[in-house]
């Protein structure tokens, strides 16, 4: 019995002076290496903490009216397209307050020469299933994911070139039969 007792003493002795040799040895490696500030993150180069000293891009946001400018190709299959006119007085865009649904909603669109939002800003996701005629609630806030267009130069190299599986979809959503695809 004395010596298991004296082989698990020894036994933790050991742990106990490898683990004391590894945190030094790690205390002197953080202590040369370079830590990366708070500062360095990013593509702002200021402190993540403090929104005061945000740097935006250069970029001339477009200034045109709806129906006034060209449409920019979707960055991929199924990205959200750009907006295509100033949307300066129509923000903020609130549940109540939606004046973007007084162009693309699906029943009016056509009539006025506007692109209809598609089938996916009419379905409930969480709920699994169409919300008739009405705006999911996930789908309202047209910011979230639509951004205006701009004449901003990208701020990091991009190589990628998008594949469409056709023509269409570099001009409209096929997300919901996507998101089908397989299922029934």
């Amino acid at each position: 019995m004395k010596k298991k007792i004296i082989m698990l003493a020894c036994a933790c002795a050991l742990t106990f002076i490898a683990c004391q040799d590894k945190k030094e040895n790690t205390s002197s490696k953080e202590n040369t290496s370079s830590a990366v500030s708070s500062d360095e993150i990013g593509i702002r180069k200021t402190s993540v903490e403090n929104e005061n000293n945000v740097v935006l891009p250069d970029a001339n946001f477009t200034s045109l009216q709806p129906g006034e400018s060209n449409l920019i190709e979707r960055s991929f299959e199924n990205a959200p397209p750009l907006i295509s006119h100033s949307i300066e007085d129509m923000l903020p865009i609130t549940r109540e307050n939606n004046i973007c649904l007084s162009c693309h909603d699906k029943a009016i669109a056509a009539d006025v020469g506007a692109t209809a939002m598609p089938m996916t800003h009419y379905f409930d996701f969480q709920a699994g299933k169409a919300t008739g005629d009405e705006v999911s609630n996930e789908r309202f806030n047209c910011t979230q994911c639509h951004v205006p267009q701009s004449d901003a130069k990208p701020l990091v190299g991009n190589t990628f070139k998008p594949e469409f599986k056709s023509e269409e979809a570099k001009k409209r959503s096929n997300l919901i039969d996507a998101l089908n695809e397989g299922v029934k």
